[in-house]
């Protein structure tokens, strides 16, 4: 059941959270509303990190410097599943390998999760704690959008709304002269991401034949209904609308313009009516033939009827080139209904 996969959609989604508070400073000013200092808010994740930090910044803790305010860090609390967000277990999307193109791969719909965040800020003075807040809430209205390349190995990217839920504000003033006071603001986050399973490669064939199978009918009760109405069954496949093959089977004996309806060919004899032709990359339908001349339809299928020289090639579309349909191809359709 279970086999050996790892997107790292956890870990994508948290440095994506975490980027968004990379550039938040605090600026200084005298009486004059000059600039004195700027100071970017270090960012750090989670309480371990904050240890590790601390070391690292100040390997003598002989020294009586405490922790440098202010500063932020934030913490990965939770994961929930979102039933709001469910889609259809059994659905799967193709896509093309991103590297080289040459093979598609297959995946079942994601599992929608939300991943609970808090980010708390730690600030000595109110009025750099206010300069940090008001950087951040006008981008959550209330959530704001980050772009994760959530598989690479499909190249598939997700918007991902992180919601801003809540601010809490602890305030600890209260102590002797020795006490530090420390303003700590703290925000949560709800981000909503998804969760992929195994990749695999698919291999993406084009559908050769649909069946709608429908009651016609509009009697008044059951009994009625069931005497007056009549089954219809409507199946198509697939058209070819250009020759796949090569099989030219004449030539235009004079130059046509893009308006042309009637053309002459030098020789009729392997075409009929109702037959699709194509003619230098255009499809026409033929609506009758006599002898060597036909009158025609111009620029099926979303062809485009062109000017036409005299001596060019036309080639019959067939059956045969039915099963010729390359992938990626545009085709038509035929229809019958019994």
């Amino acid at each position: 059941m279970f086999e050996y996969f790892y997107h790292e959609i956890f870990r994508k989604t948290v440095i994506a959270f975490g980027t968004l508070f990379n550039d938040i400073s605090v600026r200084k000013m005298d009486s004059a509303g000059n600039i004195t200092s700027v100071v970017k808010v270090p960012l750090a994740y989670g309480p371990t990190q904050k240890f590790l930090a601390r070391l690292e910044q100040s390997p003598d803790l002989n020294k009586s410097t405490q922790i440098t305010l202010p500063r932020m860090s934030f913490e990965l609390t939770g994961v929930n599943y979102d039933a709001s967000r469910k889609v259809t277990t059994t659905q799967t999307f193709v896509t093309k390998n991103p590297n080289d193109g040459t093979e598609f791969k297959k995946s079942y719909m994601p599992v929608p999760y939300s991943m609970i965040f808090e980010l708390s800020i730690l600030c000595k003075l109110n009025d750099d704690a206010l300069q940090i807040i008001e950087q951040i809430l006008p981008y959550f209205q209330p959530h704001y959008n980050v772009t994760v390349d959530i598989v690479g190995s499909m190249s598939e990217k997700r918007d991902i709304p992180i919601n801003l839920d809540g601010i809490t504000m602890q305030d600890d003033y209260e102590g002797d002269f020795t006490t530090r006071r420390a303003l700590i603001y703290t925000l949560r986050f709800t981000a909503k991401t998804y969760l992929f399973g195994p990749v695999s490669v698919a291999t993406k064939d084009i559908i050769k034949k649909s069946t709608v199978s429908f009651i016609a009918g509009e009697s008044a009760t059951a009994d009625q209904r069931a005497l007056s109405s009549r089954s219809v069954v409507y199946s198509v496949v697939p058209r070819a609308i250009k020759d796949y093959n090569g099989s030219i089977i004449t030539n235009l004996t004079k130059d046509i313009t893009a308006e042309d309806r009637v053309i002459d060919v030098n020789s009729g004899s392997a075409i009929t009516k109702g037959s699709y032709l194509e003619i230098d990359g255009e499809e026409v339908y033929v609506k009758s033939i006599t002898g060597n001349r036909m009158i025609i339809e111009r620029g099926k299928d979303g062809t485009t009827p062109t000017t036409h020289v005299a001596g060019t090639p036309v080639k019959s579309i067939t059956t045969a080139d039915n099963i010729l349909i390359e992938d990626g191809d545009d085709f038509g359709f035929s229809g019958t209904v019994t």
